[in-house]
């Protein structure tokens, strides 16, 4: 994680040549490379805030502040009325933690450690978690495609599914806090990490300033998002679907490969799969009302090619981690699921 911190030299860069008018394209290159450690550090602050208050508590603001990086880049591509890159940042960040971190994940674990094994009723609660969650992304969508004069009952349907999701997403919380695994030595993976010993003033301190210093770098960001995409010939639907999510995430993908490395694959799992959900059934509903305060209304209507991708994501994913084991062929082919859609995306002017 340490060789991410050197990229924080790009924070000053970007801050400078924002004031100076550099090309926008620069911008968006320095910005998005000075975010990815400044995502990093506000990662390992919520953990070790999360380390001194308990586990139920600090489960609750890791599940709060996991996605706190991508959350800010998309408030500010709504305030800048960029909703399709909000919607594709969705799509991507749910297929980038089911298919890429966690296909990476299995497969880097799996030829090093073999089949790896976790605890099963969990990841079975987690994968018909998230098959519930694509699902209730789609209904507004497939609404909206059979009456698409209906924009008013769209709006409506979508501020209700955000209420049942947001609802959802707490009783899972509440069944994660109470449930105790049957296997011992899976429950204590994550008690085993090993954590800075960082002060609680500290931990709060760095919280704070890195909130601060990727809002900046995000409202730069966003602000160069159209010139680049004239100036590298990318559509705003494939920045939006591949570049912000790994942007926002990178330093807690290291984190679910790096433990599968390590054999600890319920933490992995939990990373992957974890933040997959925290962004379906949180920051998804958290956007849509967000977005009524900035007067710039976020419906949960996805393009086709979006909903036809998650479902298909998803339900390999949840194929792949419902049994509670793994090896590195299905790492293998949820990789080049991703890679497919990938390519696909590129291609793809919405």
């Amino acid at each position: 994680m340490k060789y991410l911190s050197a990229l924080l030299i790009f924070a000053p860069v970007a801050i400078i040549g924002g004031f100076l008018g550099w090309s926008p394209t620069l911008l968006f290159v320095t910005s998005a490379l000075a975010v990815i450690p400044s995502a990093g550090l506000l990662g390992r602050a919520t953990e070790e805030l999360a380390a001194h208050t308990g586990p139920r508590l600090g489960g609750l603001l890791n599940a709060t502040l996991g996605n706190a990086a991508e959350l800010i880049i998309t408030l500010f591509a709504i305030r800048a009325g960029l909703l399709d890159l909000v919607k594709a940042s969705i799509t991507g960040s749910i297929l980038g933690n089911v298919l890429l971190v966690m296909g990476a994940s299995v497969l880097i674990g799996g030829v090093k450690n073999g089949v790896q094994r976790f605890d099963r009723t969990h990841a079975g609660v987690n994968a018909t978690q998230l098959l519930l969650a694509v699902l209730a992304l789609m209904i507004p969508s497939l609404f909206f495609f059979a009456h698409t004069e209906t924009a008013g009952p769209v709006e409506s349907l979508s501020l209700g599914t955000a209420v049942a999701m947001i609802v959802i997403y707490a009783l899972g919380l509440i069944f994660a806090f109470r449930y105790t695994s049957p296997e011992p030595a899976l429950a204590q993976e994550v008690e085993a990490e090993e954590h800075g010993g960082w002060s609680t003033p500290l931990s709060i301190g760095v919280l704070l300033a890195t909130t601060v210093l990727i809002a900046w770098l995000s409202e730069i960001l966003v602000g160069a998002v159209e010139h680049t995409t004239q100036a590298l010939g990318l559509s705003e639907f494939f920045i939006g679907i591949i570049v912000v999510p790994l942007v926002g995430n990178v330093a807690e993908h290291v984190v679910a490969i790096q433990t599968a490395w390590k054999n600890k694959m319920e933490l992995s799992m939990a990373v992957s799969i974890g933040s997959s959900l925290q962004v379906a059934l949180f920051v998804a509903p958290v956007l849509v009302f967000v977005s009524l305060l900035m007067r710039h209304p976020l419906t949960l209507v996805f393009n086709p090619f979006e909903i036809v991708a998650l479902f298909a994501g998803v339900l390999i994913g949840a194929l792949a981690s419902q049994d509670g084991e793994t090896n590195w062929l299905e790492g293998a082919q949820l990789l080049g699921l991703y890679v497919i859609l990938a390519l696909a995306f590129f291609f793809v002017k919405i």
